[in-house]
């Protein structure tokens, strides 16, 4: 994974000129690209590929919006989380007033703490 260092610049936060670490993406996969390697890869065709992910899609979207959280074995936990402003009074919370959003959350899979998706990742700096 090759990263950049980068000069923190929010002077409110205590880490205000302090270097990070931070990842460079060089490219977007596309869902051709996931077709085609899962279709090589399991001996279907693109067009049954196509139908799988086009319902997983569909499955997975309907149970997060009805609140259950989604496994896929060997990927990790999804869930969406709602952030919110926060109310002195219980009485006083307006879900239209003051729910700011919605994210989407994913827990990697591991196995005793270590995620295996990020196992055996080398780190590379850019320059």
């Amino acid at each position: 994974m090759k990263y950049i260092l980068k000069k923190e610049t929010k002077p409110t936060l205590t880490t205000f000129g302090k270097y990070k670490a931070v990842a460079r993406h060089h490219q977007t996969v596309g869902v051709e690209d996931i077709i085609r390697e899962v279709s090589q890869q399991c001996s279907l065709s693109e067009g049954a590929v196509i139908s799988v992910m086009s319902g997983l899609s569909e499955v997975i979207g309907r149970r997060l919006r009805q609140g259950d959280k989604v496994r896929l074995p060997d990927l990790g936990l999804m869930k969406l989380e709602i952030e919110s402003d926060k109310v002195d009074d219980p009485s006083l919370f307006r879900a239209s007033q003051h729910i700011r959003g919605v994210r989407l959350h994913f827990l990697p899979e591991s196995d005793r703490g270590t995620p295996a998706l990020y196992q055996d990742i080398k780190f590379e700096r850019e320059l």
